[in-house]
């Protein structure tokens, strides 16, 4: 379920993605009771807002856990019978689940109402996966899920250019800077070597995380000098697509040199031949075999002979009379 990326206010590190430990009691915040306007009182004027996550944990109150066997019995009728109404009475009931799991990285990302509704989804995985005879009950199951959308949700949107795309960056990302404390506490000295031994990574891997964590990210509209505002940005440092000014020269010279060796060939070749190399060997658009064939009265299968050999002579002749030839025409082409 794609999501519009939020950027932090603040950058979360490892260090921010390590989840805070909540105590298993650990019930929803409290929600403030609206006040009776009849009843008795001082009267206020004042309107406190509330806000989206303060209303969304007050719905939550009318969605109330479900005992285990409940739980079986629903899952039992989605497995077996499909019954979407059963899998949406399980999704509501673990809502609550969804809010305890999100709360732990709220240090990570501004909004929690972002990282829930990403749990949410990946609660809605897990009930879809969920099989009743594994003797599993849905929350043990379901916590792998939940955690695992909201850290890709983390990972995903906390920078402009995305990292972590595979799984080893993904490990490297949430581990490399808690494995290298852990490392510094024992006494080890850490380098690249070790932490790519410890995490079950290529060492280039290490190298590169460790780069691209150390540096913040840049905008290409930046001034590439800070003294310096309007003038060039990094991005008028980029090369420009295709060709280099001196890869362009280069080439437009060995055209030229190429079509001089051309022209020295076809002095060569007697009228036939010289028709063949020019209509069908250098044109853009080439003429048919037939259409050549009935100009001479030949078959469409004598002026594929006659170019293919012809191909093969004006290959020899260049090879020998042009430097380099090998080079720049690879693999025999």
């Amino acid at each position: 379920m794609p999501l519009s990326p939020r950027d932090p206010e603040s950058k979360a590190s490892d260090e921010l993605l390590v989840p805070e430990v909540l105590e298993p009691e650990a019930t929803l915040p409290a929600v403030p009771e609206e006040r009776d306007p009849t009843a008795a009182g001082p009267a206020s004027t004042a309107i406190e807002p509330v806000s989206a996550l303060t209303r969304y944990m007050a719905q939550l109150r009318h969605h109330a856990p479900i005992s285990r066997e409940e739980e079986h019995e629903l899952a039992l009728r989605w497995y077996n019978d499909g019954d979407a109404d059963a899998a949406r009475q399980m999704v509501l009931a673990n809502l609550r689940l969804v809010v305890k799991i999100a709360m732990e990285y709220r240090r990570a990302w501004t909004n929690t109402l972002d990282l829930i509704q990403e749990g949410n989804v990946g609660l809605l995985e897990a009930v879809q996966r969920f099989d009743p005879y594994k003797n599993v009950k849905l929350t043990s199951y379901a916590v792998y899920w939940i955690r695992a959308y909201i850290l890709k949700y983390i990972l995903d949107n906390m920078r402009s250019t995305r990292i972590g795309t595979t799984r080893a960056e993904r490990k490297l990302f949430f581990r490399l800077n808690k494995e290298k404390r852990r490392l510094e506490r024992e006494g080890f000295e850490v380098h690249p070597k070790l932490l790519a031994e410890r995490l079950d990574v290529t060492e280039d891997d290490v190298v590169a995380m460790e780069a691209r964590l150390s540096q913040p990210d840049l905008s290409l509209n930046a001034p590439a000098r800070r003294d310096e505002e309007g003038g060039a940005t990094h991005g008028d440092q980029m090369p420009a697509p295709g060709l280099s000014a001196e890869e362009a020269v280069g080439d437009a010279e060995l055209r030229q040199v190429f079509l001089e060796r051309v022209h020295e060939f076809s002095e060569t070749l007697d009228e036939r031949e010289t028709q063949i190399l020019r209509e069908r060997v250098l044109a853009e658009e080439p003429r048919t075999l037939a259409e050549i064939g009935e100009d001479f009265g030949v078959s469409r299968e004598r002026v594929r002979q006659i170019e293919a050999r012809l191909v093969k002579r004006l290959r020899e002749y260049i090879r020998e009379n042009m430097v380099d030839f090998d080079y720049y025409v690879p693999g025999g082409e």
